[in-house]
């Protein structure tokens, strides 16, 4: 599980490309909750996240994802 947020650069897509290539999942945080956008927007350019979520939404989105993953057969 990645979660990028707020912040510069592009390091995290290159994580969470690699992430998800390897079954993880992804989520990055949304332009209108980031102070600074560039970290997940990367991210999510590159196809590095399952879900794009505002901040305060972020821990149930962990949760769901997980959950799914947990429930898979």
């Amino acid at each position: 599980m990645a979660v990028v947020l707020t912040g510069m650069g592009r390091d995290g897509a290159d994580g969470t490309r690699a992430i998800r290539a390897a079954g993880g999942r992804a989520v990055a945080q949304d332009r209108e909750t980031a102070t600074i956008f560039s970290m997940p927007q990367a991210a999510i350019e590159v196809g590095g996240a399952d879900r794009v979520l505002p901040l305060t939404e972020i821990g149930p989105g962990i949760v769901d994802l997980v959950d799914a993953v947990r429930h898979v057969p």
